[in-house]
């Protein structure tokens, strides 16, 4: 590296990786700076730099996250003469980055030679929006110069890698000559900005001021407000996600808002966000995305039905992006995270577009440009971690799970979350309900858990959560209806408002459930262009196939249930769709039966139940005894029976007992 007078390296590591650490993740967890994890950090003092590493993220990111290099081996890699050849030259780069790197097993970003050039100890590349509206335009640099002087650093847009390196460390160079002095400010055409300083106090500082001319050179603001999403996106977005899945299944996830509204309400306005602006968004997009723009479910349907198959045997892969007139932003993901991450990614691409008006109009990569980043390994490398790993037996399956707040459905929804499914919780109890979610998506990987308040005994409540699932993750492969009640008694102690009530919830409620996703499912089945079948499970009971002493009502729904669960299967069964109930035995660990105020032990302690029990423990070794395995059924015993039921094809209308033995089909 050149040498030069001006000097502000720091004294204390301690503290200056203390700081890197903040400033890191306070413009990590910025939306305005940083979407989908972009952008790099560093701290370096005479002997090492400590830069981000590849796939950590600065929202989140700790020390571990950063790779430490020597930054003599590195200053020697300035001036060094690699190959002409672009492949040749990038691995011959990425080997002598790997060499200089201190913390081995750790990828530190591209960049990391700029990084080291910059005679600062921090160091802040960021993708702003408000920088890329300026950087993405037409007239970015004579606007740059207008707004920052004349001495503001402008690099035109060169390919990632070791040239874009080289460039900005000869314009590094000249800069020093001219001005002696060190920039501070990096701006990238199509790329973003850097900030150098010797506090990070100071980084924030030129960051505010940056971002507060562009907002005043704004000359019309970005559209804001959330809008409602179209119930007709039941109608179109579950077969669109059949369309995509013939190699396995995608997740779609719809989000619409007026600046989305502004782009697919003015056709001639999308030829500015057809092509990508940054390298970032062909990462996690790709370089093109499809427009339908007709008017009717039906309509949009038979476009996209020509258009996804011409789409792939173009380009070579599917769209990840579309764009649909009335119904919104669709990101069609590997999974449920990396549908967030498009969506992040895209909106950004449109606000870009939007705010580029004020300085001259979009000024979009171009083919030479998109093909080098699709193409070149880092990227590569970078899409491969973004796209997750598959780990489980109901991988990117959306189930939604009635009564998943606790007891048994919560211990459903947790195993089936482990297996790699998007879980609905949809539950009458909005705090519970919620604190699942918050819980379930804690220990997910890339897939989800959302939370639907849902009332399953009324029928709008429930067209609401089939709403609210498709345009969350796009389709509904399984329905388990799992909420139950129970009130125990016999002829004498029953009240009618009791029975109905427990009717209501077990009986009624599953045919509201299975009446209204069924139609998801039949447009799911209808698109499939592979061998698709959709699920409705039934939690059921060992009550449902054996009568139930003082408890007649609690079994006469369940009882019920199974007739339903036959009848609604031979009718499904030309869609594909399978009908099939679950009868667990006793799951004596949940609040059904070990609640001390109001469950089942205590219950049927008062009802009288078991003859001579004085306890809840007489009447827990009461049931036990009557199990010849000698144990309760368990959550993850029953999911067993759900993963069974969804992975075969050649059953329908069954009844599927685990119950340890206590009842035993005939």
């Amino acid at each position: 590296m050149e040498q030069h007078s001006q000097t502000f390296l720091p004294e204390n590591d301690i503290f200056g990786i203390r700081d890197l650490i903040y400033i890191s993740r306070f413009y990590g967890q910025d939306s305005r700076f940083v979407i989908a994890g972009g952008g790099n950090t560093s701290y370096k003092n005479k002997e090492k730099i400590w830069v981000k590493a590849s796939g950590a993220a600065l929202a989140t990111i700790t020390e571990e996250g950063f790779a430490v290099l020597d930054r003599s081996k590195l200053a020697i890699m300035s001036e060094k003469m690699y190959s002409p050849h672009s492949t040749e030259r990038e691995e011959q780069v990425k080997n002598d980055l790997a060499e200089a790197t201190l913390t081995k097993g750790k990828r530190p970003s591209v960049e990391t030679s700029m990084h080291n050039v910059i005679d600062y100890p921090f160091v802040v590349h960021l993708h702003p929006t408000a920088v890329n509206g300026l950087m993405c335009a037409q007239n970015a640099e004579s606007e740059l110069k207008r707004l920052f002087g004349e001495k503001a650093l402008y690099v035109e847009y060169t390919d990632p890698g070791y040239v874009l390196f080289k460039k900005v460390y000869d314009r590094i160079k000249a800069y020093r000559a001219a001005y002696a002095e060190e920039p501070q400010v990096i701006w990238l055409q199509n790329h973003g900005v850097f900030v150098a300083a010797p506090t990070i106090a100071e980084v924030q500082s030129i960051y505010s001021q940056i971002l507060h001319t562009l907002e005043q050179a704004v000359s019309t603001p970005l559209p804001t407000g959330e809008r409602d999403t179209c119930r007709c996106t039941g109608e179109i977005l579950p077969a669109l996600r059949m369309m995509l899945s013939g190699s396995g299944l995608k997740t779609l996830k719809v989000r619409k808002n007026a600046l989305i509204k502004y782009f697919y309400d003015n056709p001639g306005k999308q030829q500015d966000i057809a092509r990508p602006f940054t390298p970032d968004a062909i990462v996690y997009c790709k370089s093109e995305i499809i427009f339908l723009n007709d008017e009717t479910p039906e309509a949009v349907l038979e476009e996209a039905r020509k258009a996804i198959p011409s789409f792939t045997a173009k380009l070579g892969y599917q769209p990840k992006v579309i764009l649909i007139k009335g119904i919104g932003l669709v990101a069609a993901g590997d999974n449920a995270q990396q549908c967030d991450i498009i969506l992040d990614v895209f909106e950004d691409a449109m606000k870009v577009a939007y705010l580029s008006h004020s300085f001259g109009g979009p000024h979009p990569m171009t083919r030479r440009q998109i093909d080098f980043i699709d193409n070149w390994e880092v990227e590569n490398y970078r899409r491969s971690v973004s796209a997750g790993i598959s780990r489980g037996r109901a991988e990117n399956k959306t189930i939604v799970i009635t009564g998943a707040a606790q007891g048994f459905g919560e211990g459903i929804g947790r195993c089936l979350l482990q297996e790699g499914a998007n879980i609905v919780i949809a539950d009458l109890n909005e705090e519970a309900g919620r604190a699942t979610a918050e819980e379930f998506n804690r220990i997910a990987k890339s897939n989800k858990a959302y939370f639907v308040k849902t009332n399953v005994a009324e029928t709008a409540s429930l067209e609401n959560l089939i709403h609210e699932t498709v345009c969350h993750f796009g389709a509904i492969d399984c329905f388990i209806s799992n909420a139950g009640v129970l009130r125990a008694g016999g002829l004498d102690d029953m009240t009618p408002e009791n029975f109905d009530f427990v009717t209501r919830i077990n009986y009624n409620a599953y045919f509201y459930c299975a009446k209204m996703v069924s139609k998801v499912m039949k447009l799911q089945t209808k698109y499939a262009l592979g061998d698709y079948y959709a699920d409705i499970i039934q939690i059921n009971s060992k009550s449902g196939l054996q009568g139930s002493k003082a408890n007649f009502a609690y079994a006469g729904g369940k009882f019920g249930g199974i007739g339903l669960t036959q009848s609604f299967a031979l009718e499904l069964a030309p869609h594909r769709v399978k009908v099939n109930a679950i009868c667990p035995g006793n799951f004596y660990e949940g609040p059904l039966w070990s609640d001390p105020e109001n469950g089942l032990f205590m219950q049927y302690l008062r009802a009288g139940k078991v003859p001579g029990a004085k306890t809840i423990e007489d009447v827990k070794a009461f049931y036990l005894s009557k199990v010849p395995m000698g144990k309760g059924c368990t959550p993850e015993d029953v999911t067993k029976g759900v993963l069974y039921l969804m992975e075969q094809c050649g059953e329908t209308g069954q009844a599927l007992p685990i119950t340890g033995g206590q009842v035993m089909l005939s």
